[in-house]
């Protein structure tokens, strides 16, 4: 719902989103109560993103994947061009270099994602699709203890698939898994361009990078049906639920909210995928389904506290991010 573009930070985050939040730490005496605050602008944006994600399944009959994700990202991007308003001078190669790989990562990411919601529910594709940044934070800790997360994951996996995929389409579940690969290089990317880029100019860039690569795409999947004003409409409205909303909410949350907290809120992304695949999709979930969400769940919580304890997550990249 990174259904897709996502706010980067910790690695171990969940549902594709555009935006990273700010990187100030708040003192530890802004927790507590005074915490609730950006914490609830956090799920708030969770949820924005998945909803946003349920609203781009309904528009796929008339757009079909690639034309959501194209209409999603040329809207993302006129709005935080406009906002940003970002210096293309004084920057350096290697500076386009990263920025460029930033949005092409960011476009693969998300279109590899919506190709997936269109073939499985949303709720396993969130759950496969976390397993990426998942899998970055257990390699960058190297602890032991990771061996017990990730087995959680993969148990979550295996009841995910039936034991083999054989209740979700294997073509969409691979597709999630690719979104995943690219939700961890959109994380390192992420991290890059926020220390090249001033603000949020380096998102407002490599988002324009993704909407430039996706419009031939696009446009040769829909044609003339992106110009429908109805089609355009909606496109927007997912750009707005799962791009600007989000990106916005956590932004102003991070100011006063830790980042380890923040991760561990990220990862409850599944359950919130579920929950609007549940309400707007009619998607139910199967006992062994939940069952499985809920162990990715805490496979990565888990990740993120041992992150914690080994004082890992650094703090959250420049709002470029």
């Amino acid at each position: 719902m990174n259904e897709p573009d996502r706010a980067p930070g910790p690695p171990v985050t969940a549902a594709p989103r555009t935006a990273s939040p700010s990187q100030t730490a708040p003192a530890a005496g802004r927790r507590g109560i005074g915490s609730l605050g950006p914490v609830g602008l956090v799920l708030a944006g969770g949820v924005s993103v998945q909803f946003g994600g349920a609203l781009a399944v309904t528009l796929m009959p008339r757009a079909g994947a690639l034309g959501v994700v194209t209409l999603r990202l040329l809207a993302a991007a006129i709005v935080l061009l406009l906002f940003c308003r970002p210096r293309l001078r004084g920057h350096s190669r290697t500076d386009w270099g990263t920025v460029i790989v930033f949005g092409i990562a960011m476009g693969a990411m998300n279109g590899l994602f919506y190709a997936a919601v269109a073939r499985i529910p949303l709720g396993p594709a969130v759950t496969l699709e976390v397993l990426g940044p998942l899998a970055l934070s257990v390699l960058a800790s190297r602890r032991a203890i990771n061996a017990v997360w990730a087995g959680l994951a993969l148990a979550g996996v295996f009841l995910l698939g039936g034991g083999g995929f054989g209740n979700l389409d294997p073509t969409g579940a691979a597709l999630a898994l690719g979104a995943g690969a690219m939700w961890a290089a959109y994380i390192v990317f992420s991290a890059r361009t926020g220390r090249r880029f001033p603000q949020a100019d380096g998102l407002a860039l490599a988002m324009a990078v993704a909407a430039l690569l996706f419009l031939p795409i696009g446009i040769a999947e829909a044609g003339t049906r992106l110009l429908d004003p109805t089609t355009i409409a909606l496109g927007s409205a997912v750009a707005l639920l799962s791009s600007v909303l989000p990106y916005t909410l956590e932004l102003l949350a991070l100011r006063r909210l830790p980042a380890s907290t923040f991760a561990i809120l990220m990862s409850l992304e599944p359950a919130l995928a579920a929950t609007a695949g549940f309400l707007i999709l009619d998607q139910a979930l199967t006992l062994t389904e939940a069952a499985a969400i809920a162990l990715v769940i805490a496979a990565s919580i888990g990740a993120v506290r041992t992150q914690i304890a080994r004082n890992k997550i650094p703090p959250l990249p420049a709002e470029g991010q």
